[in-house]
């Protein structure tokens, strides 16, 4: 059985008015994480063919093809990662 630690590399929080949470997805998992991603979100626009902009369960991130996504809206950890199982598993 997969785990959120099988896909993710490193999650960063941002300084500043909003604070994003960055997530990183492991290398070799990234491809793998982003179709899971695609499957379960919906999709409201692409841009420059790199970036999708998704929305899930109400929850609105932008979604990058180079393997990283950013979060907005979560004010602890645990939050992000309940949500992250729900959207990678």
């Amino acid at each position: 059985m997969s785990t959120v630690a099988d896909y993710v590399s490193r999650i960063e929080g941002t300084c500043g008015a909003e604070s994003d949470v960055i997530v990183n997805f492991k290398y070799e998992k990234k491809d793998e994480a982003i179709a899971n991603i695609l499957k379960k979100a919906t999709k409201k626009n692409m841009i420059a063919g790199i970036i999708y902009e998704m929305t899930y369960e109400g929850v609105s991130f932008r979604l990058y093809t180079s393997g990283k996504a950013i979060f907005r809206g979560f004010r602890t950890k645990t939050e992000l990662m309940d949500f992250l199982v729900k959207l990678l598993l």
